[in-house]
């Protein structure tokens, strides 16, 4: 049994993950901006009111974490948000709120979560595709794109310094999925559902050891572009 943390549980992927861990026995922390009132069923622990772009929030998230002597096998940080723009129609001040959501989030997150960390533990930032350098051939969105690209460094330089204290380190593409971040995307795609993503992704996180670490990978197993 692993003990595992989702950060960004409330809904959509990182919900469908912490039921699909639960369900098979591992003991799931589940870090909610809310309450996390939809875990009234099972086993996932729930604390609410991480805010991941608030030191004082994230405060709370390590104390409880001491609180409960936790040890840390895997950290996977879902929480995320997409917001759209075009060149001429950037909205700086909601590109600032991105980057701090999707880039400076998972690193504030992952930074405090070390201590409960060590070798053989895990660690998985979901990014997207978007973020990606050498598969941008479209343009546009650029606020969630810059965010998400450095949610990809993140994730490289975390590979880089904590790979010699034996922890692993993978960045993470759920797919298209149908969910409330979504919605308003545009173009055309056979979307997934968040059950099939949250499969995926943990596989993708069993499979995870230091040798394979600093990798972008899509939850169907592929290796992407960075």
């Amino acid at each position: 049994m692993n003990s595992i943390l989702v950060v960004g549980a409330d809904r959509g992927i990182a919900n469908a993950i912490c039921r699909q861990l639960d369900a098979r026995g591992d003991h799931v922390i589940a870090a909610c901006l809310a309450g996390g009132e939809g875990f009234t069923e099972g086993g996932v622990d729930t604390i609410g009111g991480i805010d991941v772009t608030s030191g004082p929030a994230v405060k709370v998230l390590v104390d409880a974490l001491r609180a409960r002597g936790a040890r840390l096998d895997w950290v996977l940080h879902v929480a995320g948000v997409l917001g759209l723009d075009t060149l001429g129609e950037i909205d700086y001040d909601d590109m600032r709120r991105q980057f701090e959501i999707n880039t400076l989030g998972p690193l504030r997150v992952a930074e405090a979560c070390v201590p409960f960390m060590g070798p053989g533990s895990k660690l998985g930032i979901v990014t997207s595709r978007v973020g990606s350098l050498g598969d941008n051939s479209s343009g546009g969105m650029y606020a969630y794109r810059v965010s998400k690209a450095g949610a990809n460094m993140v994730a490289l330089n975390l590979h880089h310094d904590l790979g010699k204290r034996g922890i692993a380190v993978v960045a993470l593409h759920p797919g298209m999925v149908a969910t409330d971040l979504t919605k308003d995307y545009p173009g055309t795609y056979n979307y997934i559902q968040p059950e099939e993503a949250a499969r995926g992704l943990i596989a993708r996180m069993d499979e995870l050891e230091v040798s394979s670490s600093g990798k972008f990978r899509h939850a169907n197993g592929d290796q992407l572009l960075w």
